[in-house]
């Protein structure tokens, strides 16, 4: 039995008197941001432009993810929704209504236009990306023949325990804000006007990033309290995002040049055992200290990682398990992926544990070189994997940005 079960059973009554409280915490610091969370980032972000919005974006506090299933079997009716979504898209990131006078000024006779929970507030940088998943492109709609290489169903890893019902899907979309309020209304609004036609397969709250894209930004923490993602790749760095993230002209089809790939994880993280872990294990585990973040061997945070330095002895600082080396570039071959994950907890899983970690996103310019080798060398090899638990999963492939009077996904519809 591996020390994270033993730690796991030992202290699983321990942890039902903490479950309640910190359930509580984090399900009203989701409704109630703190005044400075609330009030920085409300500006709109563009929703047009090269690329979709929501991935190279300096990362937003709260997420809405969804996976829907499509339902309709026309082709024009899926053409016409994304063109529905993309009107409404557009205007919410701007702050205003799906449509004008949505919520209270139609017929009272009829539904509204809008749910209008999102009345009265800013944009809160509202971005809305979306994705395309492998069953998309069968016989349904006439794509099989443009479903690009790299859209792969993501290969089993060592250790997963996904649960169906939380992977895959047809089409996805990522809302992302700095008010969860703002992020929930528009995923809700995109559902209400896609009833009928899709219907959602599994979502996922989130809070709290767990990465910096801007170098404006600080760098975060995730649930076991270490800053996570300080050698993200930055929005500031465009010949990185070109060589890493964008999909390029002959990558593979036409269609989505100037797009890249999104994987999604839900990834449990087992926080009572860790708690039960000393802190110099914890720190030998990821290969950075836990207070400065600074790599083992180095004293601030944004040191150049030196995976050679030894300590007394001749021993390597940085332990050829720990979780930094493994995702290292420098032992991937130069690989290297965008982060933009969020802390989630969703309650208990009736065992007195909590449900809570880290859903992963990541964008990258080919899953196959990128995120499939790193999460391999991680399932194999880290030690932290002994804490974790890959319970959902799935690959998209999001096309480029809209052009003004376009629409989500024209490039391989249109």
């Amino acid at each position: 039995m591996s020390r994270r079960r033993v730690l796991g059973l030992t202290g699983a009554g321990a942890a039902v008197a903490g479950a309640g409280v910190a359930g509580g915490f984090a399900a009203d610091h989701w409704l109630h941001p703190t005044p400075a969370e609330a009030g920085g980032g409300a500006r709109p972000v563009p929703f047009t432009g090269e690329h979709q919005a929501g991935i190279a974006t300096p990362a937003q506090d709260r997420l809405h993810f969804v996976s829907f299933d499509v339902t309709t079997t026309d082709r024009a009716e899926l053409v016409a929704l994304l063109r529905e979504w993309t009107r409404a898209a557009t205007r919410m990131t701007r702050g205003l209504q799906t449509v004008r006078d949505g919520a209270v000024g139609g017929s009272p006779e009829a539904p509204p236009g809008d749910t209008g929970e999102a009345l009265d507030l800013p944009a809160s940088a509202l971005t809305l990306t979306i994705g395309f998943g492998p069953s998309l492109f069968d016989d349904r709609f006439g794509l099989r023949a443009h479903r690009p290489a790299a859209l792969v169903e993501l290969p089993a890893f060592p250790g997963d325990d996904l649960d169906p019902a939380r992977c895959g899907g047809d089409l996805c979309v990522q809302a992302c804000a700095n008010d969860p309020q703002v992020a929930v209304h528009a995923i809700r609004n995109l559902a209400r006007i896609g009833f009928g036609r899709v219907a959602v397969r599994w979502s996922q709250l989130g809070f709290g990033r767990t990465s910096s894209t801007s170098r404006a930004q600080s760098t975060p923490r995730n649930l076991f309290g270490f800053k996570d993602g300080t050698n993200n790749l930055k929005a500031e760095n465009t010949g990185a995002l070109d060589e890493h993230v964008w999909v390029r002209p002959g990558d593979g089809p036409s269609w989505l040049a100037g797009g890249t790939y999104l994987v999604a994880r839900r990834i449990r993280m087992h926080v009572e055992t860790w708690d039960r872990t000393s802190l110099s294990e914890q720190e030998a585990i990821v290969g950075r200290a836990k207070g400065t973040g600074a790599p083992l061997g180095q004293v601030r945070e944004f040191d150049p990682v030196d995976l050679h330095v030894r300590g007394e002895g001749g021993t390597p600082l940085i332990g050829a398990d720990a979780h930094i080396r493994l995702a290292s570039a420098q032992s991937l071959g130069g690989a290297r992926i965008l982060r933009r994950g969020y802390n989630f907890t969703d309650g208990s899983d009736g065992l007195g544990h909590l449900d809570a970690g880290l859903f992963f996103l990541c964008f990258n310019r080919d899953s196959r070189a990128g995120f499939v080798p790193m999460q391999r060398a991680l399932a194999a090899r880290d030690v932290m994997m002994e804490y974790l638990e890959h319970t959902g999963s799935a690959h998209f492939a999001c096309p480029p940005g809209v052009r003004e009077g376009g629409y989500w996904g024209e490039t391989l519809f249109g």
